[in-house]
């Protein structure tokens, strides 16, 4: 929507970074007053523009366009910090004592505190109820916060200072909240034989296995492929978010000779060569001064949300999205991202004993939507970096960037997942079970014509698989020249009817 200065004002946070100048992430949320119209809304795929009535206008002070901001544009803890830095010290004094007990007045005053680390001249609140940080109606927070005695206000946020992400609760994330995952799988496996889920189990970790690299476009040799599916095998097993122990994972699923003792401690992009000197990048990580805290407080985060009450996606999206925006190690990053995954929602109870989710197939079979997952932090990140690339290909960042990966609005990240994990269990999981049901009964029925090895029944199926159901004449003359035409056609026709007619 064009905006007529004539018409409009900006109000909240749009007002505040136009008027110090600001160059920020955008916000979901943008507001404005309107000088002669009526309440309106234009949404878009990554924006509300929502148009105020004149009574709305907060005036020009910097704290009531805070508050408003705060009210109608939501917590957005980056866009606080830039605006923090940004005003005098005196000017958000003067706000909080002008109605010290104001409920966003109170929040104003523990963010500030919270993302600054400096305490402000102002006396404690004495007494008063206590009111939460983030509103658990708008946003998903832990449920038992830490009372912050001085401002009144409940530390519900999902991770600490060093690391703490939003995520708001829209309609789709509410929908989905209402939900039973758990429930969901355990109903659609009830109709499955016990003996054939736990052969599916094994098929489940090798599809993964091989999405999970192919997503890279990787091709794994048998080593490698064994050793995630041993990682893939302890993921219910014991929780992997320890810093030594995901050095440890790093170092058994990248070539022994790119193995890391540490965090990195090079300055690490993901970028595209299109010609000589010619580097696109895409993702600029984390400095590496800056990873240590980064990677504490994600950790730190897990911990608190593990023990918080948050939805089981809701902490897999946040850790695992944060690990692969952090970028940690030279090599294995995005393996590890999607191994993580796995690991929260089995720890956290989500996936039923025995089973496992193929997310990274759903990944892979939707790529658009995966990457843009990715880059709705990483491209308007790229344009706030300053850096620079040396003939050699190396970085250098000049400006300061960690609060931009400290609090990310993460709620796109989790809605994606989401979505991932209803496809995984409605889709990539039945389709999983149904193929190896179909190949039972195709299997005994090829029994029932000719009495053949075990091999040779799983070659002939996978063979006209293949070929759209038919048995190729050079296959038939190198595997199965004993077979008669009469037992071919009849194979042929069990294949197609397990398979490509049933399809």
């Amino acid at each position: 929507m064009e905006i007529n200065i004539l018409e409009f004002r900006l109000a909240g946070y749009s007002y505040l970074l136009n008027k110090l100048g600001i160059s920020i992430i955008p916000n979901w949320h943008k507001s404005l007053i309107s000088l002669t119209g009526t309440h309106k809304i234009t949404i878009s795929d990554i924006l509300i523009e929502e148009v105020y009535p004149a009574k709305y206008w907060p005036g020009e002070k910097l704290g009531d366009h805070l508050e408003f901001a705060l009210k109608y544009d939501g917590v957005n803890l980056s866009t606080l910090k830039r605006i923090f830095e940004c005003i005098s010290q005196a000017d958000i004094i003067d706000f909080i004592k002008s109605k010290p007990i104001g409920k966003y007045t109170r929040r104003i005053w523990f963010f500030y505190e919270f993302l600054m680390e400096k305490q402000l001249p102002i006396d404690d609140i004495a007494k008063g109820n206590y009111i939460k940080a983030l509103e658990p109606d708008k946003y998903y927070t832990i449920k038992s916060g830490m009372n912050s005695k001085r401002h009144r206000v409940v530390d519900n946020l999902l991770g600490p200072k060093e690391f703490c992400p939003i995520i708001r609760k829209t309609d789709k994330l509410k929908r989905m909240d209402t939900i039973n995952w758990k429930e969901k799988c355990e109903n659609i496996i009830m109709e499955y034989p016990k003996d054939l889920l736990r052969r599916a189990l094994g098929y489940l970790y090798n599809k993964e296995t091989k999405s999970s690299f192919e997503i890279e476009n990787i091709k794994p040799n048998t080593s490698r492929t064994e050793k995630f599916i041993a990682l893939l095998e302890l993921a219910e097993k014991k929780d992997f978010c320890d810093k030594p122990l995901l050095i440890e994972l790093q170092n058994r699923i990248v070539d022994p000779r790119f193995k890391d003792s540490h965090y990195r401690n090079t300055q690490n992009y993901v970028g595209q060569s299109v010609s000589y000197q010619k580097e696109i990048i895409h993702y600029i990580c984390p400095k590496p001064g800056d990873l240590s805290d980064l990677m504490e407080g994600l950790l730190a985060s897990h911990k608190r949300m593990a023990s918080g009450g948050v939805s089981p996606v809701v902490h897999a999206a946040i850790i695992s999205y944060g690990f692969v925006f952090m970028h940690p190690f030279e090599d294995g990053n995005g393996r590890i991202h999607r191994f993580l995954i796995h690991n929260i929602l089995s720890i956290q109870g989500m996936v039923p004993k025995g089973l496992m989710f193929p997310v990274s197939a759903a990944m892979l079979k939707n790529p658009s939507k995966y990457d843009a997952s990715l880059e709705s932090f990483s491209r308007p990140l790229l344009h706030l970096i300053e850096y620079k690339l040396d003939s050699l290909g190396k970085m250098t960042v000049h400006n300061k960037t960690a609060f931009w990966y400290q609090y990310i609005d993460m709620t796109v990240q989790v809605e994606t997942l989401f979505d991932f994990i209803n496809k995984t269990i409605s889709e990539e999981l039945v389709n999983e079970l149904n193929f190896l049901m179909n190949y039972d009964k195709t299997k005994k029925a090829i029994q029932n014509i000719i009495d053949m090895p075990d091999r040779l029944i799983d070659l002939f199926i996978h063979l006209c698989l293949q070929n759209n159901g038919e048995l190729s004449v050079k296959k038939k003359s190198s595997h199965f020249k004993f077979l008669t035409d009469t037992e071919l056609v009849e194979m042929e026709q069990v294949v197609k009817d397990g398979y490509i007619n049933k399809n």
